[in-house]
């Protein structure tokens, strides 16, 4: 009872504090983005310890993915907000003449952020400054399954930000049922689509929008390349976008690779270089990757192993160490495609590589799977290029580069269909967390008569030309200046 408590007093202080208009000035949200960037310079190594803790992290990769990217979130909101915030005037037909039109962005109001274990402080922060960037009130839930960023945020923040408005909730899946029952204006959730469903049904009862930033299976092509460098290339980049980051822990990381048969050899020979070059020859002594987040996590990943046909196609790797919840960079080629390892999404460091006989037969393979959240191709041919985008879909595309997309503030990050609904970085993040009010200003010293009944053939004539011409076209048409055909 204490926690129904706390979340029903917390929903008033922040209805309170969001009728009283605090929030839509821009020196609140400049002000409270500005105390965000503080905590960051003063709590850096706090930060990477919670990580450290929580997901072993290196430093490096804590302030590469998390910290430095919400360092550049917080700067673009906070050179560009007012210029987000501004009235867009829109084009407006001479039909309504005189008449003017504009947009205006308005906050929607209580906003309730669920974040994710694997990138905890960044899947955090990031959309809290998109909330904050449209002038609204929040609510965030960080994942109990990092539990060290989780305590961090909720002690930390209301040091830091506007206590009113702003509100860290922790607590496990009885608390997010409860935060579920109550009626918000927004629900941002990050995480897997099996609990979207659940967040997506709660939402519904009170037709309350959501975007859900989900995952699924990205998968990377890789065509023939003209260089041996390019293709060692390629293959590094692979590397890095499948056990480089939280150890292949990540919503946009590669699940699988597509790759003739012929170039098989070559690429798993290219991998096996390139984990010794990150990790040296025993990666769990490196101390530069990442750790399962839990048990849990572990024993999945290692029951998608378990299979016969699964273990017999490891070409590298496939040791797991409980105690230190870390199972080492594994390849595999050609598991069965009826396998778990090939219909659920990894969420880890087991990739898969999936032979064909020619690269064009990739676009089969992905279109008969759900739509991922990203495609990885790495190409010259700019036709093939040119095929991929127009018949695939999926949140993005990323042409001989992986995860990079997600730090770009100017592309819009999200998926679609079960990798998920919305978009948000940078400006997109403002437009997620507003509603557009279009806004039209007539005057009164000008009427159109035939819009009003009582209704004739004249007035039927008039509509009809007046849909199909502009205004000036129509009086030079009334004025018999101008031929209607």
């Amino acid at each position: 009872m204490e926690i129904v408590g706390e979340v029903e007093e917390s929903l008033k202080e922040l209805r309170d504090c969001f009728k009283s208009g605090r929030t839509r000035s821009v020196k609140w949200r400049k002000t409270q983005i500005t105390a965000l960037l503080q905590l960051l310079h003063d709590k850096e190594d706090v930060i990477f310890e919670a990580l450290r803790q929580d997901l072993g992290k290196h430093p490096v990769e804590s302030y590469r993915d998390e910290v430095g990217v919400v360092i550049r979130s917080a700067d673009n909101a906070l050179s560009c907000v007012e210029k987000w915030m501004a009235p867009k005037k829109n084009h407006i037909p001479l039909l309504f003449f005189p008449g003017s039109g504009e947009v205006l962005s308005e906050p929607l109001g209580v906003v309730l952020i669920f974040s994710s274990w694997n990138i905890p402080v960044a899947l955090s922060l990031d959309p809290l400054i998109g909330a904050i960037s449209a002038g609204n009130v929040v609510v965030l839930k960080p994942s109990e399954h990092a539990p060290h960023c989780s305590s961090f945020l909720a002690n930390t923040l209301p040091q830091y930000l506007d206590s009113k408005a702003i509100k860290v909730i922790e607590g496990g899946s009885d608390v997010c049922e409860l935060l579920l029952q109550q009626k918000w204006d927004k629900i941002f959730y990050t995480g897997n689509p099996r609990v979207a469903s659940i967040v997506m049904s709660a939402a519904a009862n009170n037709l309350t929008p959501v975007t859900l930033e989900l995952g699924g299976k990205c998968p990377a092509i890789l065509d023939s390349l003209p260089s041996s460098s390019e293709f060692w290339m390629a293959a590094k980049r692979i590397a890095g976008g499948k056990w480089g980051t939280c150890c292949g822990q990540a919503c946009i990381a590669i699940d699988y690779v597509l790759v003739e048969e012929k170039f098989a050899s070559v690429l798993i020979d290219s991998l096996k270089k390139t984990i010794r070059k990150f990790f040296g020859d025993n990666p769990i002594e490196s101390k530069v990757t990442a750790r399962i987040v839990n048990k849990h996590q572990f024993k999945r990943l290692c029951n998608l192993l378990e299979e016969p046909q699964v273990r017999a196609s490891i070409v590298h790797g496939g040791s797991v160490d409980e105690e230190n919840m870390f199972i080492e960079p594994t390849i595999l080629l050609d598991p069965p495609l009826n396998s778990q390892i090939m219909t659920e999404e990894i969420f880890g460091p087991l990739l898969p590589i999936i032979t064909v006989n020619k690269i064009q037969e990739s676009i089969e393979f992905i279109n008969s799977r759900p739509k991922p959240l990203a495609i990885y191709a790495f190409t010259k041919d700019e036709t093939f290029k040119r095929t991929i985008l127009s018949e695939t879909s999926s949140g993005s595309v990323t042409f001989n580069d992986t995860l990079i997309q997600f730090i770009c503030d100017g592309l819009p990050f999200g998926g679609v269909g079960q990798s998920g609904i919305g978009r948000y970085h940078g400006k997109y993040s403002f437009e997620t967390f507003s509603h557009e009010k279009a806004v039209m200003h007539r005057n009164l010293c000008l009427e159109i008569e035939p819009r009003y009944p009582p209704w004739n053939n004249f007035k039927m004539q008039f509509i009809r030309l007046a849909y199909k011409l502009n205004y000036f076209g129509l009086l030079l048409h009334m004025l018999g200046l101008k031929r209607y055909n």
